[in-house]
C-alpha cells in the first residue's frame, strides 16, 4: 500500500514523524495513532532502531497504516528501509541520487526542499510529493508561489512548525498534506497521550 492508497480510503493527509520512538514502544503508539485517525506514519531514521521498528509495525499494520523511513541520506538507509518492509523514505534534503534510488527499490520519495531549484532538481529525480522544510522558514504565502512555477500534479506537504493551531493558515493556501513531529510525538510520551494529540490534530484538518 502506498500513500495515495491510504488516501483514497479517506485517511487525512498527516504524517505522523516519530523521532526517538523505541521498537519496544512503536506498536502501542502506532495503535494510537491509527486509532485517533492518522494513518501515514513515519520513523526516522535516527531514532533507535529504526530499521526493527519499521518492519515491526509493518508486519503488525499492514492495511491499516502505510509505514515509511524519514531523515534516510543516503543509499545504504533506502536499502535498509526497502528491507524493513517501508513504502515511502522520507528526507530533509534534496540528494538527486538518493531520490532516484529510492524509486527504484520501490519507495515512494518525500524529499524536503526550500528552494525552487531544489523543488525541481527533486522531481526530475523522480519524486512526486515534496515537503517544505522547514515549513516556518517561508510560511504558508511561499506555497502558492511554488504552485505558480511547479508542475502540476506535484504534491507539496509543510513540515516543521505546522501544528492544529496554524493548520487553517496552510489549508488555505491549498497544502497538500502536513507531517507533524515534536507538536505530536516526544521521545517518552505515552500512547494515550500521542492519541489525544493525534485526535485533535484530525479534527483540525476535517474543520478547515
Amino acid at each position: 500500500m502506498m500513500i495515495d492508497d491510504i488516501l483514497a480510503l479517506g485517511a487525512p493527509p498527516i504524517m505522523a514523524i516519530l523521532r526517538g520512538v523505541r521498537p519496544d514502544e512503536v506498536s502501542r503508539i502506532c495503535r494510537a495513532l491509527i486509532d485517533s485517525g492518522i494513518r501515514l506514519i513515519e520513523v526516522p531514521f535516527n531514532s533507535p532502531k529504526p530499521a526493527q521498528s519499521i518492519a515491526k509495525v509493518t508486519r503488525e499494520f499492514a492495511g491499516d497504516a502505510v509505514i515509511g523511513g524519514g531523515t534516510v541520506l543516503t543509499r545504504n538507509m533506502v536499502d535498509q528501509l526497502a528491507n524493513a518492509g517501508g513504502e515511502f523514505m522520507v528526507s530533509p534534503n534534496t540528494n538527486p541520487d538518493v531520490i532516484g534510488y529510492a524509486v527504484a527499490s520501490g519507495l515512494e520519495p518525500v524529499p524536503g526542499f526550500l528552494t525552487p531549484t531544489e523543488a525541481f532538481a527533486a522531481v526530475e529525480a523522480g519524486a512526486r510529493r515534496l515537503k517544505i522544510f522547514p515549513g516556518s522558514a517561508f510560511g504558508p504565502a511561499y506555497l502558492s508561489t511554488l504552485r505558480d512555477v511547479l508542475p502540476h500534479g506535484i504534491g507539496l506537504w509543510a513540515v516543521g512548525g505546522v501544528g492544529a493551531e496554524n493548520l487553517s493558515e496552510w489549508r488555505g493556501r491549498q497544502v497538500d498534506g502536513i507531517g507533524v513531529g515534536g507538536a505530536l510525538y516526544k521521545a517518552g510520551d505515552t500512547a494515550e497521550s500521542v492519541g489525544a494529540k493525534g485526535a485533535q490534530l484530525v479534527s483540525a484538518w476535517n474543520a478547515t
